[in-house]
């Protein structure tokens, strides 16, 4: 488990928002974006898959007041 304050990247880890089968999922911030996201941790012995991908993709749409 994460500790809050605990940076990756540019995101700085808030607090744990779950954990399950495909490993732990955290809010952080992110400074170069400056919003809240959340941040999916998979285990060490966990592949890489295309559902990774498209997880992280999801999450990069259009953004603004009308969206």
């Amino acid at each position: 488990m994460l500790a809050a304050g605990t940076t990756l990247g540019p995101h700085k880890i808030l607090g744990p928002l779950g954990a399950g089968g495909m490993g732990e999922a955290y809010l952080a911030h992110d400074d170069h974006i400056v919003r809240d996201v959340a941040i999916k941790v998979l285990p060490s012995t966990s592949p890489p898959t295309p559902r990774c991908a498209a997880d992280s993709r999801a999450g990069h749409g259009p953004r603004g007041p009308s969206t």
